[in-house]
């Protein structure tokens, strides 16, 4: 009995899903757009880590040549001025180390992300975030530093997804 209503609600679901699919374009279309799910899925999961890691030079990478990062009134465009912006959090942390500080690393998280295509070439992401300081032992613990909403605009350039602009505190 079990199996029979498993096999049953999992027959409805496929059948949903390929409905939605179906009535979103060809097959040659519908495996487009997977794949550039997936393609934007890794350029934000790089984005992130190059972000956690202070590695200006992957950071920046994963913008445009003319991308813009904006949080508030502050916007930092071009990508060696981002590269420079994540490189200066390298610096500080290592001169806080320096001075026997012990600073817990950051980890920035994105929920409930939505990926909507403007265009064959463009895309948004809008999502929550949500970043976090890592415990430090029984003194220090886990500290939430920032949540928010997050607006990205990719495009893809020369078949590869890149952040045209990123902005952490839209007004809308």
């Amino acid at each position: 009995m079990k199996k029979a209503v498993i096999g049953a609600l999992a027959g409805i679901l496929g059948t949903a899903v390929v409905a939605v699919y179906s009535a979103s374009g060809t097959d040659a279309e519908v495996l487009q757009e997977m794949r550039d799910r997936a393609q934007i899925e890794d350029l934000m999961w790089r984005y992130t880590r190059a972000l956690d890691t202070n590695n200006g030079e992957a950071y920046a990478a994963a913008y445009t040549p003319d991308g813009q990062f904006t949080a508030g009134t502050n916007a930092t465009k071009g990508r060696e001025a981002l590269r420079k912006m994540v490189d200066d959090l390298r610096v500080r942390a290592a001169e806080a180390k320096a001075k026997g500080e012990v600073r817990p690393p950051m980890y920035h998280m994105t929920a409930n992300e939505r990926i909507t295509f403007t265009g064959k070439d463009q895309a948004r992401i809008e999502a929550y975030y949500i970043t976090a300081m890592a415990g430090a032992g029984p003194n220090t613990p886990l500290r939430v530093a920032a949540v928010g909403r997050s607006i990205d605009d990719l495009v893809r350039v020369n078949g590869q997804w890149l952040i045209k602009t990123r902005n952490v505190a839209p007004q809308d």
